[in-house]
């Protein structure tokens, strides 16, 4: 599956000159976890998660302690760009799911930009992933089944199961239309494996 067939958009942004409560409001109007952070001129300059933004925002309450808390020493940020983080992992619309998932998971990051050139196109984040694993099988299979009626070879007929995502093929054992309905199959949103069976 590519990256813009999973990811959100059109993607929400934020400029680095906006104050953290205002990137706070936007994530919460949006309900979303983090917001790609646009220069002047529009381009990727960071990304601001809700961590990012909740850090240094709460003071002690001193009724939680049996004794007076000491005062914090430096006011809380102001600005999202105090607080982003400027080494963003990026990806582009054609990048493979798979690939970004396995990076997301080892960099323990919950949102990538997509980008198209310098434009940001998007946001692949860990909720669009649960999102497209939480398709049921039924409606995988109806969307594989109509995937290759529409762009299959012409009368080729194919009986497709599905089971948590994985999807099995069975029809002829023609290599060339084996391998278009196996591309066609991964290209739907939910699959997370094909296997092929010919028939004689």
């Amino acid at each position: 599956m590519l990256v813009r067939e999973a990811m959100t958009s059109p993607v929400v942004t934020i400029p680095a000159t906006a104050t953290v409560r205002q990137a706070i409001r936007v994530l919460h109007e949006h309900d979303i976890t983090a917001l790609p952070v646009v220069d002047d001129a529009g381009r990727l300059a960071g990304i601001v998660s809700e961590a990012d933004l909740l850090r240094g925002e709460f003071e002690a309450d001193p009724r939680a302690f049996a004794r007076p808390h000491a005062p914090a020493g430096a006011p809380a940020p102001r600005e999202v760009a105090e607080v982003m983080t400027r080494d963003v992992h990026t990806t582009r619309p054609t990048g493979d799911v798979a690939e970004i998932a396995a990076l997301m998971m080892k960099a323990r990051i919950k949102s990538v930009p997509v980008l198209d050139g310098t434009a940001i196109v998007g946001v692949l984040s860990r909720r669009d992933l649960i999102a497209v694993l939480a398709r049921g099988d039924a409606r995988i299979r109806d969307d594989v089944l109509a995937a290759i009626t529409e762009f299959g070879p012409g009368g080729t007929v194919w009986d497709v199961e599905v089971h948590d995502g994985a999807v099995e093929l069975c029809g002829p054992a023609d290599e060339s239309a084996q391998r278009i309905a196996d591309v066609l199959a991964r290209t739907v949103p939910g699959v997370t494996r094909v296997s092929l069976r010919g028939t004689d």
